[in-house]
């Protein structure tokens, strides 16, 4: 078991001042199987009024409003979080079941394209030969491993509007790209499988108290009776490094900040994240 501390700090800087914002946060862990949260704040200069709900798919948000004109707006999140290595899950079905009425039916949301999973004829083509002679799980680290083939991983090339194709063409990207095209193949195979948001602490054997630059990140989950982690940029299932923040079909359903502003001129955003291992 880890114990890791998170620090996610996002600055916006306004050209002019902005008179009214209103934003939702999706920067909170939940505790679950794998993972236990024992603290998480989400603080902004200037203050605000927060309340937090649950989204569709299950993700903690901060939503706040800020009435005041303001040339900046910093908003950070701290948590501590308890991880461990996640159980394989307890059961495993095979193609049959998951070409059931009501597999399909109860993870309908989960296999349809989206902007950044559009349908394409020629990967479905890859991911029908891809899968075949494998179970549904082999099925899995099969994409993952074809992906990590197919894309050189390379900062700065992909943007957050870009799809799992465009990276494909482009034969690079983040953890994002890596992610959008897995799901593009597992969806194409008929494997409900979703987007997961979250953080990684870069180094294995991290020195207890040592705080290191870390990077939100994200990973898959598929489902082959019961949901498990895959990380396909990094072709390998999650561990205690992986503290999870967020679920959904892509990257739009999960982005750590989105909102709307009034006000003239485009932003300045500047992103850090500090992960110390405490324990």
């Amino acid at each position: 078991m880890w114990r890791l501390r998170v620090v996610h700090t996002t600055g916006y800087a306004y050209q002019s001042a902005v008179t009214a914002s209103y934003n939702e946060a999706r920067l909170t862990p939940q505790s679950d199987t794998r993972q236990n949260v024992i603290l998480n704040r989400v603080e902004t200069i200037p203050a605000t009024r927060s309340y937090r709900f649950n989204d569709y798919w299950g993700t903690a948000v901060t939503a706040f409003d800020l009435h005041a004109p303001h040339t900046d707006l910093t908003v950070t999140s701290s948590s501590v979080v308890e991880t461990e290595r996640p159980e394989p899950p307890e059961s495993e079905v095979g193609w049959d079941d998951l070409q059931s009425e009501a597999v399909i039916d109860r993870f309908d949301e989960l296999l349809r394209p989206t902007a950044h999973t559009p349908a394409s004829k020629r990967l479905k083509t890859i991911s029908k030969k891809l899968a075949k002679n494998l179970d549904p799980t082999e099925a899995v680290v099969a994409t993952a491993k074809w992906v990590r083939e197919e894309l050189d991983y390379m900062p700065g090339t992909t943007s957050v509007y870009t799809s799992g194709l465009d990276a494909l063409n482009e034969g690079r990207g983040v953890c994002q790209d890596f992610v959008h095209l897995s799901l593009m193949m597992l969806r194409d195979m008929g494997i409900p499988a979703r987007y997961v948001s979250g953080y990684l602490h870069p180094k294995k054997n991290a020195v207890v108290g040592d705080t290191v630059d870390g990077r939100s990140h994200a990973w898959i989950q598929a489902w082959t009776g019961g949901w498990w982690n895959y990380d396909p940029t990094n072709d390998s299932e999650i561990n205690e490094q992986y503290v999870s923040v967020g679920v959904g079909r892509d990257y739009s359903d999960v982005s750590p900040l989105k909102g709307i502003y009034s006000g003239e001129g485009a932003t300045d955003l500047d992103v850090v994240v500090e992960v110390t291992r405490l324990a």
